[in-house]
């Protein structure tokens, strides 16, 4: 039988919220946007949670953004059903600081409400 392949420790609250604070830097969103090749910026993140005191490399980091990401983007979904119970995730407030004013959640067409501007 193959060995199995080792899993990374559970991240504890503290590290969530310090990878999400380093995650809401302007300089780290304003990298994530404009590449989409973006594994040097998770080195960067990796570098920071060191400095913070956790050992996390860049890609623990680049799939937990993943997965903080995802939760995120179901809950809020979720919501945006008219009469459905409200839904969170953990981490919402803080994650909706970042990914809440993300343009691929905004629409991308005006509506032309017919009146012109003085």
């Amino acid at each position: 039988m193959p060995p199995r392949a080792r899993r990374a420790p559970v991240w504890s609250n503290g590290e969530l919220l310090d990878l999400i604070a380093v995650w809401g830097e302007e300089a780290v969103q304003s990298q994530l946007r404009s590449s989409r090749r973006n594994f040097d910026t998770f080195g960067q993140i990796s570098r920071a949670m060191i400095e913070r005191g956790h050992d996390r490399d860049a890609m623990q980091c680049r799939i937990k953004v993943k997965e903080l990401r995802s939760a995120y983007r179901k809950a809020r979904e979720a919501n945006n059903h008219s009469g459905a119970p409200p839904k969170t995730c953990r981490f919402y407030k803080e994650l909706d600081a970042i990914l809440g004013v993300d343009p691929t959640t905004l629409p991308s067409t005006t509506v032309d409400t017919g009146e012109e501007e003085e």
